[in-house]
Formats: structure tokens, sequence, C-alpha cells
């Protein structure tokens, strides 16, 4: 009898320990308090190195321009392009993991490059004016272009004031400069019938040594060039206008303008942007 409850006792006890442990979940089973692994499947940080942008040409950064504007944009004997401009697109596209095409063209034709998404970014020295911000978006201006008039050296025109005299004035196509002169006399323009419209600076430069303009309105920097080149010109001492240059982009492109602007800004603190500039431009 003794054997026999001992026995009892060992089995109860046997079933009271299998009762405590029949609620356990194996390992991995909902509820379970240890982590889940993590899902490989999840979307990746939106830091990624990926740019939230596009643009015309898969993995390249199209620059339409008009070549024939020292010292931002000019060709090479090679063919090729170089200046302030052209440098600084190339290291903005490096910034954004681009390669840079330059596409010459005229500059009325630069600016409706991008407003029809033929290009990415137009850079011309273009001035930030209310009229092209309705049709284009500007990033922040990365300099500043000071217009100028060109004359010979015996010229009558001693300042901008006597532009008012002046039987015609010469001035590149859809250039500030063209659209400040052709104004009417009342909005402190000359006219149309008084101002000639060339496809570039240099032609327009060209037509004042040969007689057939009075005067070049032009930005300062080529006009140094341009003056450099051709004896006899000069440039009179008064500023014709003070304006801001910026790169144009097309109406809401907001990803690619806010790229541009970071990776400018970035150009800017470390030294890269004046080193450009200096490299062309000689303090005086």
């Amino acid at each position: 009898m003794k054997k026999f409850m001992t026995l009892l006792l060992a089995l109860a006890m046997v079933l009271s320990l299998a009762a405590c442990g029949g609620g356990d979940k194996p390992a991995g089973d909902a509820g379970d308090s240890a982590p889940a692994p993590a899902d490989s499947s999840a979307p990746a940080d939106s830091g990624t190195d990926a740019p939230a942008f596009t643009t015309v040409e898969e993995g390249k950064l199209h620059m339409s321009t008009n070549a024939a504007f020292p010292p931002y944009e000019m060709t090479t004997d090679a063919g090729g392009f170089e200046g302030i401009d052209v440098e600084v697109a190339q290291a903005i596209a490096g910034k954004l993991g681009l390669e840079l095409v330059v596409d010459d063209m005229g500059f009325d034709a630069a600016l409706t490059a991008v407003q029809t998404g033929q290009s990415d970014i137009a850079m011309a020295g273009i001035t930030v004016t209310e009229d092209r911000q309705q049709v284009m978006d500007f990033s922040d201006s990365y300099a500043t272009g000071i217009q100028v008039v060109i004359v010979k050296e015996d010229s009558p025109i001693a300042t901008v004031a006597d532009l008012s005299n002046a039987q015609m004035i010469g001035c590149q196509k859809a250039t500030t400069g063209y659209i400040y002169c052709s104004d009417t006399p009342e909005n402190g323009g000359y006219g149309e019938d008084h101002v000639t419209a060339y496809e570039t600076g240099a032609l327009a430069v060209m037509a004042l040594v040969n007689g057939q303009v009075d005067a070049v309105v032009i930005d300062n920097e080529p006009a140094k060039s341009f003056v450099a080149s051709n004896d006899g010109l000069k440039i009179l001492d008064t500023e014709f206008a003070v304006e801001d240059y910026a790169i144009g982009l097309a109406k809401g492109n907001t990803a690619l303008l806010e790229a541009v602007n970071a990776a400018m800004a970035e150009l800017k603190a470390d030294g890269t942007f004046q080193g450009i500039v200096d490299k062309y431009i000689t303090a005086e």
C-alpha cells in the first residue's frame, strides 16, 4: 500500500508540471515578447543617394547657353566650351552625380530650351526679370551683372544720359540691354526705332566698329573683352544698369531647382565657386 501511494503521488506531480508548461508558445509565435526580425523588404530611407529629380537625359545635365559671352561662356580653339558658367555648371553636375552636356545656341533659344524641356538648366549671364519669372524658375543669384555702354573713343556720347542723342544703339537679341533700350521713352527706353538687335554681342560690337551703330549696351565683363580686342573703343564710366545673374530652369521643376541651389551653396562654402571666378576675372 505504501508503494502504491508513493506511485500515485509521483504521478500527480508529473501531471502538475505538464499542465504548467502546456501554455508556453514556441519562440517566434505571435505574442512572443522577443523582437521580430527586421523586414528586409522595407523601403529605403529617404536619405538614399538616388536623386529626387529627373533630367532631360538620364545621367546627364543639359545646359543651354550662348557661348559668345566671355568670360562666362565661350568656345575654345579645340571646339569645346569654357568660362565661368561652364565650369560652375560642371561643378554642379558633379555634385549631382551627373555628366554635363553643353548645348550651344542663340541666347533667346537658350531661354526657350528650358521652358520647352529641351534642356535642364540655362546659363548665359541670365538676368532675373519679372517677365522671365512668368515663364521660368530661377536659382539663387550667383553673380552681379553690370550693364555698360561701349562707344568709340572719339564719340560725343560721354555719359549714359547722352544715349538719348544716339541715332542707333546696338544690343544682343533678347538680352535685358535690348529690352531696356527698346522700351518706350516714357518707360526709360529709347524706342525700337533707335535700337538694333544682333544675334551675339560680338556682332553688335562689330557694327559699332563699322559705324553702323553709335553705342552698344552690354554686360561689363564681355564688354571688357570686346574693347580689349578692338582698338578705338572704350567703356563709359557710368553704369547703365545693375542686375543679378541666376540659373534658369523649367517652371515648376522644384526638385531640380532645390538640388541646384544646394549644390551651388556647397560650391560657395568650400571656395570652389570663387576659385572659378578668380580664374577668369582678375581683381582690379
